[in-house]
């Protein structure tokens, strides 16, 4: 499709269904489910609280389509939230992108967001490293240094690296990845997913100017966080 165009077909679904819930989460679901059947057994008003904690349970595992404009030097944004930071920040050293800072885009999802994370480039994983830490409230700026993590490097076709952090917080006690190092993705593919709350990092190459400010709502693999060559064209998109 051209940089304007979505079909009609596509462009009417979307609203219309219901967010499927992720594989990850239906154990959870299931669990909430049959605790809240054991609750009821003692008293049964306690089944109904249990039965909206389950509906909660869905809700936060829920894995919506995405329409990902679908331009190579594109940054999308990796998770559904609201900007905390926007600026020059240094990488975690497990990056391997320098010890200067890059321009770096904070994303704080709170336990109402969508928690599939997605790719913020088309490119390749060259890098996937874990990295133990504390649990601070993710919405701080020192979480990005102190928390549990799990750290990305996506190479592009022309060689440019965008790093991707994944950071537990508070609650988030589980960063569950999808897919291995060396593995090939398009912009907006799934790369993981966080339990229950928890802020994305991205990091961008040097001289590139983010496009989005504090205090924003991102939508995984929609919101343009950045271009890598400061163009303006139309835009080609597709479903992810």
């Amino acid at each position: 499709m051209n940089g304007a165009e979505l079909s009609k077909t596509d462009g009417e679904a979307m609203p219309g269904l219901l967010a499927p819930i992720h594989r990850d989460g239906w154990k959870f679901v299931a669990a909430f489910f049959l605790l809240a059947l054991l609750a009821g057994t003692l008293w049964p008003p306690l089944f109904w609280i249990g039965l909206a904690l389950t509906g909660w349970c869905a809700w936060f595992f829920r894995d919506p389509a995405r329409v990902t404009p679908d331009e190579p030097d594109l940054v999308v944004s990796p998770a559904d939230g609201r900007i905390v930071a926007v600026g020059a920040r240094r990488p975690p050293a497990e990056l391997g992108l320098g010890s200067e800072p890059l321009p770096c885009v904070g994303i704080f999802m709170n336990v109402l967001d969508v928690h599939v994370n997605r790719t913020p480039i088309a490119g390749r994983v060259v890098a996937r490293v874990h990295h133990p830490g504390r649990f601070l409230n993710a919405s701080l700026d020192k979480a990005s240094d102190e928390n549990e993590r799990l750290s990305w490097v996506i190479e592009t076709a022309d060689g440019r690296r965008v790093g991707l952090v994944q950071i537990a917080g508070l609650v988030a006690r589980r960063i569950v990845p999808f897919v291995e190092a060396g593995t090939t993705l398009g912009a907006g593919d799934r790369v993981g997913l966080i339990r229950f709350g928890s802020r994305c990092d991205v990091y961008l190459p040097a001289g590139t100017t983010p496009l989005v400010l504090p205090g924003q709502r991102a939508i995984a693999g929609e919101t343009v966080l950045a271009e890598l060559d400061g163009s303006r064209r139309p835009r080609r998109r597709r479903m992810t």
